[in-house]
């Protein structure tokens, strides 16, 4: 190794850290994966204490108990998400008839004025029913492993608020936690990466929260005064996809444009386009910068290579949990680098003569 030049041996000592570290994360990965049942709920909670602690403080300095509080606040999250899911099922099972009607309806049109290949469409419309019965009977197969699926996701649930809960109330001794794992006088170092990367979390989850709540009243609002059918499920719809940046509000979108174009026309459709648009127009060059900038800094393309791994991993919970922990990680480097960053030049000796 003395043979060669110091900067190939510097490439390759990078080298050897880079792999030993993709090989360590890829292990972490395949752990986490064997171990989801049990990571996952914690990831979960982890999210949710992040939301939920400004609202848990706020009641403990109003005077309640830590325990009463951190109880208060997880009853609020379930009447939240339980009134979501209400809404957007309501939604659906109202107007699922009409969407369908709808959706005949425009095939006829397009058998008006394509011919032959509206007509398959109108064929297909028309025949929905006996397909779904004939795709019904390859599912009912499945029945048995999607009851297990639903079993383990209502496990993972339950357990992932019973942590939220115990998170909450003793978030005070996990400070305490973390000094007595560190080694030797890192205690300080430890606690400082620890709430940085917490507070990019947190301040994530707010953010994120704030525009999804923002973009769901906007396009709500939008959707009524075209009479959409749905439209408050659609807005529910479109909060919960802008927890996944970027891609979550794209699908929500198109959702809600088709269901315009299916019920109401091309023209209402249009209309909708342009309410989402304007929508996502706002929440990037106004309310992405205001209220994200100070908390994620991250370049969109991290964000959406971020996205991608997680959902290569773990599908539409890998895409959910990717940006959180993706800012976490670069508060992590961004604190050490402010620890551990050389001297600046402003401290070197002056030159004689200056």
């Amino acid at each position: 190794m003395q043979l060669l030049p110091v900067p190939v041996r510097r490439f390759a000592a990078w080298c050897v850290v880079v792999l030993l570290g993709a090989g360590v994360g890829w292990l972490g990965v395949l752990l986490c994966g064997e171990l989801r049942t049990a990571v996952t709920p914690v990831l979960l909670a982890l999210l949710g204490t992040a939301l939920l602690g400004p609202l848990h403080r706020r009641l403990v300095r109003a005077g309640v108990q830590a325990s009463v509080a951190a109880g208060l606040t997880c009853v609020a999250v379930v009447a939240v998400v339980g009134g979501a899911v209400y809404i957007v099922v309501a939604a659906l099972v109202d107007t699922g008839d009409q969407i369908v009607s709808s959706l005949r309806a425009a095939a006829k049109g397009l058998a008006r004025h394509f011919g032959a290949a509206g007509t398959g469409l109108d064929d297909l419309a028309a025949n929905a029913r006996e397909l779904l019965r004939k795709f019904g009977a390859t599912a009912a197969s499945n029945v048995i492993s999607g009851v297990s699926v639903v079993a383990e996701s209502l496990a993972m649930a339950v357990l992932a608020l019973l942590l939220v809960f115990f998170f909450l109330r003793d978030s005070h001794r996990a400070v305490t936690a973390l000094r007595a794992v560190a080694p030797g006088d890192r205690g300080d170092t430890l606690e400082a990466i620890a709430r940085r990367a917490f507070a990019s979390v947190e301040g994530f989850m707010r953010g994120t929260t704030f525009i999804a709540l923002i973009d769901a009243l906007c396009i709500t609002v939008g959707l009524l005064v075209l009479r959409v059918p749905g439209a408050v499920g659609l807005g529910a719809l479109v909060f919960v996809g802008a927890y996944i940046p970027y891609l979550g509000a794209f699908i929500s979108g198109a959702v809600a444009v088709l269901v315009a174009l299916a019920d109401r026309g091309f023209v209402i459709a249009l209309w909708a386009f342009g309410v989402v648009l304007a929508v996502q127009v706002l929440e990037g060059h106004v309310l992405q910068p205001v209220i994200q900038s100070r908390t994620v800094q991250m370049h969109p393309a991290v964000v959406m290579l971020a996205i991608t791994a997680g959902a290569s991993v773990a599908g539409i919970l890998g895409m959910l949990l990717a940006v959180p922990l993706t800012a976490a990680v670069f508060a992590v480097f961004q604190e050490l680098r402010e620890r551990y960053a050389t001297p600046s030049d402003a401290s070197a000796p002056e030159h004689p003569g200056s």
